[in-house]
C-alpha cells in the first residue's frame, strides 16, 4: 500500500511540474544570446531589403511581386496562401510597420535556395520571430521568393498553449 502511494504521489509532483513549466513559458533569449547574423550576396540581400520596403509602405503589390507566380506565404494559425494574387490579397491591410529582417543562414544551388532569418521591428530590442525563405530563379533571372514561413518568438498565450499529454 505504501508503495502505490509513493508511485501515485511521484506521478502527481511531474504532472503538476509538467504544468507549471507549460504555464510560465520561457521567454524569448535576450539579444546577446541570439544567432548571429550572417551576410547575404547583394542578390540575395535585395530580397529582404525589398521586402522590408514593402512591408512599411504596407504595399501588398510590392509584396507580392517579390514571390514566384506559384509561391506560398505560410502563417502560423492560418491557412497555406499561394499564389501571387492570393498573397497580394493576403497582403493587403498588413504592414506599416518598421521590420527588420537579418539572415542567421543561407544556400543556393543553381536555380533553388533558403534563407533561414530572424525579424524584428526597430522599436522593439531583440528578434520578435523567425522565418524561412525558400527561393527560385530562373537561370539567369531574380530570385523570387518560392515560400514565406514565419512565427513569432513569443511564447504563446495560455490560451494557446496545447494541452497536456
Amino acid at each position: 500500500m505504501r508503495f502505490a502511494a509513493l508511485v501515485t504521489s511521484l506521478a502527481v509532483l511531474a504532472l503538476a511540474a509538467e504544468a507549471a513549466a507549460q504555464a510560465a513559458p520561457a521567454a524569448p533569449p535576450p539579444a546577446e544570446l541570439q544567432l548571429p547574423s550572417i551576410a547575404l550576396s547583394p542578390e540575395l540581400d535585395r530580397v529582404l531589403r525589398h521586402y522590408e520596403a514593402a512591408w512599411r509602405q504596407g504595399d501588398a503589390a510590392g509584396l507580392a511581386a517579390l514571390f514566384a507566380e506559384d509561391g506560398f506565404v505560410l502563417q502560423g494559425g492560418r491557412a497555406p496562401v499561394r499564389g501571387r494574387a492570393a498573397i497580394r490579397a493576403a497582403y493587403i491591410g498588413k504592414g506599416g510597420g518598421p521590420l527588420r529582417l537579418r539572415a542567421l543562414a543561407v544556400a543556393t544551388a543553381d536555380t533553388v535556395g533558403y534563407i533561414v532569418g530572424a525579424y524584428g521591428y526597430e522599436d522593439a530590442p531583440g528578434d520578435q520571430g523567425k522565418f524561412t525563405l525558400t527561393l527560385r530563379r530562373e537561370p539567369g533571372g531574380r530570385w523570387l521568393i518560392f515560400s514565406d514561413m514565419d512565427n513569432t518568438s513569443r511564447p504563446p498565450r495560455q490560451a494557446d498553449a496545447a494541452p497536456p499529454a
